[in-house]
């Protein structure tokens, strides 16, 4: 985006140019490189529309070339066919062993029965915080375990293949991850810490954050995307006796971070600035996460 320029009314901005036809005006941007170009320096592409060097440099082969934020530009959708794998297998399995949901679903900090021995993130498992993203709640194929599985599914099928092209699949799988860590925090910081929750709906809904992101950098058309999110959050809140509301504002919101430091990292040492980011995010969930389960396991008493 460029800075006003001082003869231009306040409030409006120049227009970039074209990185080879300078006296052209053009709001749109290489999906690989990032750089504006104008109509005649296009080229369609699977994603978006690349220039015509990004375009050589791919037909060229040589040195891998790079996406508008930095990662290895990928054809296929590899980490995103995996992690649905990984989700599909884990619910089958929960289907045959109920209790996977128990050992692994998000927990505040609770027992599962009387005098039984405190369970949850307060009392050390972490790792329910991402574990609990790749269950769905146990309810079988008729219930709303299948329609949860269902729906997380389908929106990871549609909305992943485009955005692990345009990030690169470690970015792509690190915003995943960030933001069903993210999601689980905010259930864990304001929801009920006696309530088990399970679902990848909070790791969704961070990459529905990211590709709201993604598309305002490129100059993409946000309408759809924007609209999903709306719907969504609206059903979540409508629905959030049944719904963990909190897990689906958390993911988009984390998600909605770890895209917008990649995305808007300087060129100059990026790849640092976008690693350093991302430990950030996580070091700030890792101190909420200690601060709540000091607060639950000084207060509350069993």
């Amino acid at each position: 985006m460029t800075a006003p320029d001082a003869d231009t009314p306040a409030g409006r901005e120049v227009p970039p140019t074209c990185f080879r036809h300078p006296n052209r005006e053009t709001w749109v941007s290489c999906v690989r490189c990032g750089r504006p170009a104008c109509p005649d320096c296009l080229r369609q592409a699977a994603v978006g529309q690349q220039c015509v060097e990004c375009v050589q440099q791919g037909n060229q082969g040589g040195r891998r070339a790079r996406s508008a934020f930095g990662g290895r530009v990928v054809a296929n959708a590899t980490v995103t066919w995996t992690l649905i794998g990984i989700n599909v297998l884990l619910f089958l399995v929960e289907l045959g062993y109920p209790n996977l949901a128990n050992d692994w679903g998000l927990l505040g900090y609770a027992r599962f029965a009387t005098g039984g021995k405190l369970q949850g993130i307060a009392a050390g498992q972490w790792y329910r915080l991402i574990t609990s993203a790749f269950l769905p709640p146990a309810t079988g194929l008729g219930g709303l375990g299948f329609l949860d599985i269902l729906f997380n599914m389908w929106a990871l099928f549609v909305v992943g293949p485009a955005l692990e092209q345009l990030l690169g699949r470690v970015r792509f799988l690190a915003v995943y991850l960030l933001s069903a860590v993210g999601g689980g925090v905010a259930f864990f910081l304001i929801g009920q810490y006696y309530v088990l929750a399970l679902g990848a709906s909070g790791a969704v809904f961070g990459l529905f954050g990211a590709w709201f992101v993604v598309a305002r950098k490129l100059r993409l058309d946000i309408r759809g995307i924007l609209t999903v999110i709306v719907i969504n959050l609206v059903f979540s809140f409508v629905y959030r006796s049944t719904i963990a509301w909190q897990d689906h504002v958390g993911g988009l919101i984390v998600g909605a971070a770890a895209a917008a430091a990649f995305a808007y990292a300087p060129r100059k040492n990026r790849t640092a600035v976008q690693v350093a980011a991302a430990v950030a995010i996580l070091a700030v969930l890792v101190v909420l996460v200690i601060f709540r389960s000091h607060q639950l396991t000084s207060q509350i008493g069993f």
